[in-house]
């Protein structure tokens, strides 16, 4: 993660628990990296990540309840993005097992539990904050690499 903490650009964007809102929220994520001009790939990486979060949110945060989401996007010097996904919903009571490939707490076990592998997989940190009762934070990072446009 990125030592400078000037931060050269932010966004941040509030809105409620419904599933098109995950479409929304990869769409805006993907526009907001498109100021660093990256790669079809790292696009994809991001969209994907941010999916997972928020999909993650909306289905175990908040159950079978509408609640607030609120993701803050971050352009730091060292042309890293800092994404943060928060919601305050039920929250996790036990962070390493919820990280555990193949763990759901969906009870009609129609998810795969794979939200926070493929996080971890497509970004360069995952950090998860949560309180059982008051919600959790994601907090995801990328850098992005710098390709003329004529390499590419």
């Amino acid at each position: 993660e990125s030592k400078d903490t000037r931060i050269l650009n932010e966004c941040r964007l509030v809105f409620p628990s419904l599933s098109p809102n995950e479409g929304y929220a990869r769409a805006c994520a993907a526009a907001f990296c498109a100021q660093l001009d990256p790669t079809a790939t790292e696009i994809s990486d991001i969209k994907c990540a941010v999916s997972e979060a928020v999909t993650n949110a909306i289905v175990h945060g908040y159950r079978d309840q509408i609640g607030e989401i609120i993701m803050t996007l971050r352009l730091l010097p060292d042309r890293t993005v800092r994404i943060e996904i928060r919601d305050k919903g039920c929250g996790i009571e036990d962070i390493d097992r919820a990280k555990t490939p193949l763990y759901t707490t969906d009870p009609a076990g129609e998810r795969s539990g794979m939200g926070f592998t493929v996080m971890e997989s497509f970004m360069d940190s995952l950090r998860v904050l949560s309180t059982p009762g008051k919600g959790t934070k994601i907090t995801m990072t990328k850098k992005f690499t710098y390709i003329p446009r004529s390499r590419r």
